[in-house]
């Protein structure tokens, strides 16, 4: 059966009318004047390719004192993180979609064109390349000299890190409509952890790929494709045991690491993303509206929705607030008590649709048009009178 992918966006504008030709998509919502708690520094900035929505995938990670950035078209950057000067760089001559993945001394990428291409961390230097089952549009990921690797088709496949040899693969159907895009594997001592498709997160065994576990996040409703779509397209966050996943049409779940066991669910929809920690769950949902629940039940603390369809970003935790970007270029720094506005800032026009890095006190943020911000949040002190 052919399968249909779409980006989210297309989703988004559904409020469009075939029919009568109006637009019924809620407008966004106006940014009020705002009196700052914090004050943004820029501490670097640097340019990359203009990538728009191909950059879906293709995130900047820090490892071991280094910051790796990827092009669309097979660009590969080592950073300083504190300042931004380039280490070096290299050409993969290859159209790239998923990644870096980073660990153990090398670097882990996936491309449109259905190949695994891992590289030295140190220099950039190819190690190995092969061919997968369809593109990769998740980022893979390096763990206990195992590359896990995520392909559109459904698949998870295992490949050995000194030779690219495949060690087991894992295939599972996908559905007639799906987002363009797949949550990321995420990998512990003894076991892939990966939501897929139709709402499902499933546990796989890291040594020999055999299904440990298979929660059901969320179950498809509706008479129509497209109403029934309830893709996990996010990443899990892991927290003491606890992953933490969201869906598109679907909820938001508390799961056990270990046994699968659903602790507890949500019925909050979003495709974008979340963070947590042990105490909360910080969530974006498909109207925009910013989540706090209570990590250990899913109860609501509180909810922000003045920046109502303004097309956020996954909400990132730095210090003791929360930072999102937005469609217009703008990143939003929020109270992790009370969701209350703390200061934004303009770092450029265009979207920002990746969830923000966050490493020490510096909020790294890539938009789409290929602009890398470092900033840095600081108190306003107050003059005492």
């Amino acid at each position: 059966m052919k399968t249909v992918v779409f980006w989210p966006l297309l989703l988004l504008l559904a409020g469009c009318s075939a029919f009568s030709g109006k637009d019924n998509a809620d407008p966004p919502s106006e940014l009020i004047e705002l009196e700052p708690e914090l004050r943004i520094e820029e501490v670097w900035d640097a340019g990359f390719e203009d990538a728009d929505e191909a950059m879906l995938k293709l995130a900047p990670v820090i490892s071991e004192g280094i910051l790796y950035v990827a092009e669309p078209s097979g660009e590969v950057f080592a950073l300083d993180p504190k300042t931004g000067d380039r280490r070096w760089s290299v050409d993969t001559e290859s159209p790239l979609s998923g990644g870096p993945g980073v660990a153990e001394g090398s670097i882990a990428l996936g491309t449109l064109e259905a190949e695994l291409i891992l590289l030295s961390s140190e220099d950039g230097a190819e190690r190995w390349r092969r061919r997968v089952s369809s593109e990769v549009l998740s980022s893979p990921v390096i763990n206990d000299r195992k590359v896990v690797c995520r392909t559109t088709d459904g698949g998870v496949a295992v490949y050995a890190i000194e030779n690219g040899e495949k060690r087991w693969v894992y295939d599972r159907s996908v559905p007639v409509l799906t987002l363009r895009g797949d949550s990321s594997p995420m990998v512990n001592d003894y076991q892939v952890l990966t939501g897929f498709a139709g709402g499902k997160l499933v546990g796989l065994s890291l040594e020999s790929g055999l299904v440990n576990w298979e929660a059901t996040i969320s179950t498809p409703k509706g008479r129509t494709e497209l109403e029934r779509v309830v893709d996990i397209d996010a990443d899990p966050v892991l927290v003491e045991g606890t992953l933490y996943v969201s869906s598109y049409q679907g909820d938001v779940a508390a799961v056990s690491e270990s046994s699968g066991v659903v602790l507890w669910r949500r019925n909050i929809s979003s495709h974008a993303g979340l963070d947590a920690n042990w105490r909360q769950v910080f969530i974006t949902d498909d109207e925009d509206h910013v989540w706090s629940l209570d990590a250990t039940n899913g109860a609501t603390l509180w909810q922000q929705k003045k920046l109502h369809a303004r097309k956020l970003s996954a909400p990132a935790m730095v210090d003791d607030k929360i930072v999102v970007g937005d469609f217009d270029g703008y990143l939003h720094w929020l109270s992790q008590e009370d969701g209350r506005q703390l200061a934004r800032i303009r770092v450029s026009g265009d979207a920002i649709r990746l969830k923000p890095l966050v490493m020490d006190d510096i909020v790294y943020v890539l938009d789409e048009g290929g602009n890398l911000n470092a900033l840095r949040a600081q108190p306003i002190e107050t003059e005492i009178p």
